[in-house]
């Protein structure tokens, strides 16, 4: 089985040259209400927050800062005021029969923890085999983008991603590898900023068919199982 794929192939785990197909979409320009009553309590907490780590919420230097945070916050989590699906319901079926691998590397994955809600970055990889259509490869970078800017684990962002794919195209298979480093382990707790993180989602063909899941795994980069 010969795929289409793009053209940046990992130079190592957790190390990758970006690629133009996989550049990260831009959010929605997206403000919240300043004077709604959600955003002065969560300025409220913000600036209870600064108190509690041991500054001066009064000082010159954060006086602002609750504003800001809460701005900030709402454009990190864009991805709550957005369907993930709605990426995929345009799809293409002159394709020629082709129901090979089409294959997106190196989608920059920005995100952050639920746990402690710090970030964690990396590179999505998504896959599938057609099954008589085609989406636009922007609209997978999209369904990362939106599945990321929301709290999240890496595994359930993982399985999320392949899941849409998998439910609205129907493909032969569908196939979403993370790489990422996670700051609640780099530079806290056990304090490993080296550490990657990988985790995959396989459906379809890529778990019945060892030839379509060594071909996959080999233009990543990764030893299959």
């Amino acid at each position: 089985m010969h795929g289409a794929q793009d053209t940046g192939f990992p130079d190592a785990v957790g190390g990758v040259r970006p690629t133009p197909a996989a550049a990260t979409m831009a959010a929605p320009m997206l403000e919240p209400d300043m004077n709604s009553p959600e955003a002065k309590a969560a300025m409220a907490h913000v600036k209870a927050l600064l108190g509690f780590i041991g500054d001066d919420p009064a000082r010159e230097g954060l006086i602002d800062t609750p504003a800001r945070v809460v701005k900030a916050m709402y454009e990190h989590f864009w991805g709550y005021h957005a369907d993930p699906l709605e990426p995929l319901q345009r799809t293409f079926s002159e394709i020629e029969g082709y129901d090979e691998l089409v294959l997106l590397q190196d989608i920059e994955v920005h995100s952050h923890c639920e746990h402690h809600m710090v970030p964690f970055v990396g590179k999505a990889h998504v896959a599938y085999i057609p099954n008589g259509r085609v989406v636009g490869l922007s609209k997978l970078a999209r369904v990362v983008d939106i599945y990321s800017k929301r709290l999240q684990v890496q595994e359930k962002l993982t399985a999320q991603i392949a899941n849409a794919i998998n439910t609205t195209l129907r493909p032969h298979g569908v196939a979403v590898v993370i790489q990422a480093r996670h700051f609640c382990m780099c530079y806290r707790g056990v304090r490993q900023p080296g550490a990657v993180t990988t985790t995959s989602k396989l459906h379809g063909s890529f778990l019945s068919n060892p030839a379509a899941r060594m071909e996959l795994f080999t233009l990543l980069g990764l030893k299959p199982d």
